[in-house]
């Protein structure tokens, strides 16, 4: 997601997606045209005996629109802020809170896997929904009959927290009761199985979601369980990564120094896609007098036109900033880096020294090693020397 940050909360950024910025108008627009139904509706369930007229009128359903649209992402940020600071007390940092089309997301750097902790901290957020809402309900009936606009804002934001506190409670994983089911299926599994089957409880709930949505057209719930099946999927698989990579390090899957090919900054593009069709590699560590000065991949060589590749050299086009990890990082650890760097290889270093290259395809065959074989040791690398 593309955003930008908006200030801090505990230290914790707020960030605003991009999304949030079309998002917001709309949700306003949507809730000014059912000012009329929602008042009924208050007044049905709360007894707050709210005059349509006057908040019908004019230009009113526009603010009270905005209003409640602001006070529900409040709400949200409030809601995200309960799981980080729950999280934070038990030592997981949050790289930030990002509000986006489908409400909040508080990125932790890292998932507990004591299903205890991940309990407290999931369900803290529908707690703070909940005291939101009840908040909210107070000041409702606090607040006199003679300002009807602001009741019904405080009225709808309470009856809003409390729906979004159950709507998160439902086992969507990874949704708060998603979250809030796996924690409670790892108290007699192991990690990885518990998400496994809190993810396909997840991933049917989506469909039922998407196809209810489908039937009554309402395309946000369509957007909402698409990111719940996506969300399951992708999660479920870093935690089965995970769980397979335990005890592999970066030397038991990489490509040593010996095996590795280089290049010269001085050898042309066109050698170099050459290499790279005879080779089948599409990526490459460029190598000067013994020292590594660069990487030069397939994505490099294409910005060459095809008449002009014999005219440029590697040192013209390579990549000077190196991502790099150590031979004793962990393997999750390599792949996790690649995402967050959106690299397709790492290399690998000992101090100065050039000693390996680590590429997903490379963590993909070891992942798959594993799964058949229970371990990397059909393919383990020779170690490399320590000095």
């Amino acid at each position: 997601m593309r955003s930008f940050r908006i200030g801090s909360v505990f230290g914790i950024p707020i960030k605003l997606d991009l999304t949030f910025l079309l998002v917001l108008p709309l949700f306003a627009f949507l809730i000014q045209q059912q000012v009329g139904s929602v008042t009924d509706l208050l007044n049905q369930t709360m007894g707050a005996n709210l005059p349509v007229d006057p908040l019908v009128a004019g230009w009113m359903p526009w603010v009270l629109g905005f209003a409640v649209a602001i006070g529900l992402f409040v709400g949200v940020v409030l809601h995200e802020l309960g799981h980080s600071v729950v999280a934070m007390r038990y030592g997981f940092p949050i790289d930030s809170i990002t509000l986006w089309i489908f409400g909040g997301i508080a990125s932790l750097s890292e998932m507990p896997e004591d299903w205890k902790q991940e309990f407290q901290i999931a369900i803290a957020g529908p707690v703070v929904s909940l005291a939101i809402g009840g908040l909210s309900y107070g000041a409702f009936l606090a607040v006199p009959t003679s300002l009807p606009s602001i009741r019904f804002v405080l009225g709808y934001l309470a009856l809003m927290n409390v729906a979004l506190a159950v709507f998160n409670m439902l086992p969507g994983f990874p949704m708060d009761g998603g979250r809030v089911l796996r924690a409670l299926l790892a108290r007699t599994r192991p990690y990885a199985k518990a998400t496994q089957m809190a993810a396909e409880v997840g991933k049917v709930f989506a469909l039922l979601l998407g196809l209810f949505g489908l039937l009554n057209f309402q395309w946000l719930l369509i957007g909402i369980a698409f990111f719940i099946y996506i969300g399951a999927s992708s999660e479920a698989q870093q935690v089965v990564m995970k769980a397979a990579f335990e005890g592999v390090t970066v030397r038991d899957v990489m490509t040593p120094g010996p095996d590795l090919h280089t290049v010269t900054p001085d050898t042309s593009v066109s050698e170099l896609m050459s290499r790279m069709f005879s080779e089948r590699h599409t990526g490459y560590p460029v190598m000067e007098g013994g020292d590594l000065v660069g990487l030069v991949t397939l994505e490099d060589a294409r910005g060459v036109k095809a008449v002009e590749r014999d005219a440029y050299t590697v040192d013209e086009i390579m990549t000077r900033e190196l991502h790099t990890i150590t031979p004793n990082a962990d393997a999750m650890e390599a792949l996790q880096t690649m995402q967050s760097q959106s690299v397709g290889r790492l290399l690998v270093v000992r101090g100065d020294d050039l000693v390996g290259l680590i590429s997903r395809s490379d963590l993909m065959t070891a992942f798959d090693v594993v799964q058949e074989t229970g371990s990397v040791e059909p393919g383990r690398r020779t170690p490399v020397r320590e000095t």
